[in-house]
C-alpha cells in the first residue's frame, strides 16, 4: 500500500520540478514567482505586496522603524567607542606605608587686638540689625584680654603696621528684607548696578553679612597666614597625643593660622620621619588624640558650631578644610578608619590630566605640591586681583597685592560675589586652567562614634 502511494505521488513531484526550472518570458513574471514562493521576510514584502495597500503601508512602517532602530544602535555603539571607555581594575595591597598628614583646627578664629574696636562696632551693628529685622536681641559678650592675640608682638617682627583708626565700618551695607527673605545689597562704584545676596535662611543671611564685614576688618592685619603661635601652643587644642602607642613629639606638628578655623596643627606634614611609618593596621597602632574645645573667645556670628575640624590629606599638600574636612563634636569618641586609594588616569584621548602640575599656567600661591584645589584657589585669587583690583581675604596674597577693603575698594564686594558665583557653579574660566593630576592619592574614610566619657568614667 505504501509503495503504491509513493508511485502515485512521483509524477506530481516531477511536474513541480519542471515548474521550478521553467524559463519565464519576462522579468515581471519571474519577480512575481519569486514574491509568491520566497521565504525572505522584511523589505521584500514591501515590494511584493504592492497590490494590497494595507500590506504595503504596514511593511513600509515596519521597514522605517527597523531602519531607525538600526541607525540608533549604530549611533550608540560609535558614541561609546569615541568616549574611550575603560574597565577599572582594582588591586588591594596590605603593606607598610607612611601615615598620612593629619590637620586639626579649633574652629575658633582669632580676635586680634589691633582691630578689636572695629569688631566691637560690627557686633553692635549686628545686634541692631537682627533686632530691627527679627525683634531678637543678641546677648552681649565681653572678651577677656588674655584670650586675644596681641598683634603688636608679631607685627613689629615683620615690619608691618596696623592702624585700626583708619578703617570705618560701612553701615550702608546693612541687612534688609527682600521679597520676604533676608539679605544685603552690594553695588558697583557708580551705584548703577547692584547685586543682591538673598538667603532663604535668616541664619545664613546674618552669617554671610557678618563674614563680609569681618573680611573687610581683618584686611588691615597683614600676613595673617604667618601669625606665630607665641601665646597659644598646641596644648590649648590637643590635650594628649599618641601614635602607635608612643607619645607624640613636639616636632611632629606644625602650626598655622587658618582665617576661617583659627589655630591649626598638621601632624606628619612632610611624611619623611620613620616614626610615622604605619606597619600594622588597626586602631591601637594609629594616631590617638584627646582634643579640647575652648569657646571663651568664640565669634558666634562667624561660626555657629563648636568642635574641631579635621582633614586627612597627602604630605606637602595644603589642607582645604572648608571643602574636604570633617567636624568632630565635643563629648564624643570618634574612630576614623583610613583607606588610601591610588588613582592613575590614562590621559590622552581618555581625558586631560597633568603630570605633577608642571605645565599648569596658573602661578600657585600656596607653598605645597600641585592639587586641583590649590590651582583653583590660586587662579581665583589672580582673577580677583585682575578684575577687582584686590585679593580675597581667605586666600593667600601674591607678591605686591593687597586684601580687599571697602574703604579702599568700594565696589569689591559687587565684583567678588559675581566671580564667586561663577566658581560655585563650575562656570569659571579657572576650571579650564586647572586639570586633575594623572596620578594622585586620596583617602576614603569610615567613622564610628560613641559617647565619651561614659557616665561612670566622669571625674567629679
Amino acid at each position: 500500500m505504501e509503495n503504491r502511494t509513493n508511485k502515485e505521488k512521483e509524477p506530481e513531484t516531477k511536474e513541480e520540478d519542471a515548474a521550478l526550472i521553467e524559463f519565464y518570458s519576462s522579468f515581471k513574471d519571474l519577480f512575481e514567482f519569486f514574491c509568491l514562493n520566497t521565504t525572505i521576510h522584511g523589505t521584500i514584502r514591501l515590494v511584493c505586496s504592492s497590490r494590497n495597500k494595507m500590506k504595503t503601508a504596514f511593511w513600509a512602517l515596519l521597514f522605517l522603524a527597523s531602519f531607525a532602530m538600526l541607525y540608533w544602535q549604530f549611533a550608540l555603539i560609535f558614541n561609546q567607542y569615541w568616549e574611550y571607555p575603560v574597565v577599572m581594575s582594582l588591586a588591594v595591597h596590605s603593606e607598610p606605608k607612611m601615615f598620612p598628614a593629619i590637620t586639626v583646627c579649633s574652629l575658633n578664629p582669632y580676635r586680634v587686638d589691633a582691630v578689636a574696636k572695629n569688631m566691637a562696632q560690627l557686633d553692635n551693628l549686628a545686634r541692631e540689625s537682627v533686632y530691627n529685622i527679627y525683634g531678637f536681641t543678641i546677648p552681649e559678650k565681653e572678651l577677656e584680654d588674655n584670650e586675644s592675640i596681641h598683634v603688636e608682638n608679631w607685627s613689629n617682627q615683620t615690619g608691618a603696621k596696623v592702624d585700626g583708626s583708619s578703617f570705618h565700618l560701612d553701615r550702608n551695607i546693612a541687612l534688609l528684607r527682600m521679597d520676604g527673605k533676608v539679605g544685603f545689597r552690594l553695588c558697583n562704584e557708580t551705584g548703577g548696578d547692584c547685586y543682591n545676596m538673598v538667603f532663604s535662611s535668616g541664619v545664613h543671611a546674618v552669617q554671610e553679612w557678618y563674614r563680609f564685614h569681618y573680611m573687610n576688618i581683618m584686611s588691615q592685619v597683614p600676613s595673617i597666614f604667618d601669625i606665630p603661635d607665641n601665646e597659644k601652643g598646641i596644648s590649648h587644642l590637643v590635650y594628649a597625643c599618641q601614635y602607635d602607642g608612643e607619645a607624640c613629639r613636639a616636632s611632629d606638628s606644625e602650626h598655622f593660622h587658618h582665617p576661617i578655623y583659627g589655630s591649626c596643627y598638621t601632624y606628619n606634614k612632610n611624611g619623611t620621619d620613620e616614626f610615622w611609618r604605619a606597619s600594622k593596621p588597626g586602631i591601637p597602632y594609629g594616631l590617638s588624640l584627646i582634643l579640647k574645645v575652648e569657646q571663651k573667645d568664640h565669634i558666634p556670628l562667624l561660626s555657629t558650631v563648636a568642635g574641631v575640624k579635621v582633614m586627612i590629606h597627602n604630605h606637602n599638600q595644603s589642607p582645604f578644610l572648608e571643602h574636604e574636612g570633617f567636624d568632630i563634636q565635643p563629648g564624643v569618641e570618634s574612630t576614623i578608619g583610613i583607606k588610601q586609594d591610588e588613582v592613575n588616569r590614562l590621559g590622552g584621548n581618555y581625558g586631560y590630566c597633568m603630570e605633577e602640575g608642571k605645565d599648569v599656567s596658573v602661578p600657585l600661591i600656596y607653598k605645597s605640591k600641585y592639587t586641583m584645589q590649590a590651582c583653583l584657589h590660586s587662579c581665583f585669587q589672580h582673577q580677583m586681583i585682575e578684575k577687582c583690583h584686590c585679593g580675597y581675604f581667605y586666600y593667600p596674597l601674591p607678591s605686591g597685592a593687597e586684601y580687599c577693603n571697602y574703604n579702599k575698594h568700594p565696589a569689591w564686594g559687587h565684583c567678588f560675589y559675581q566671580l564667586y558665583k561663577q566658581l560655585a557653579h563650575h562656570k569659571h574660566i579657572c576650571f579650564d586652567k586647572c586639570p586633575k593630576l594623572c596620578k594622585e592619592s586620596r583617602y576614603t574614610l569610615s567613622a564610628g562614634y560613641a559617647k565619651w566619657p561614659s557616665t561612670k568614667s566622669k571625674v567629679k
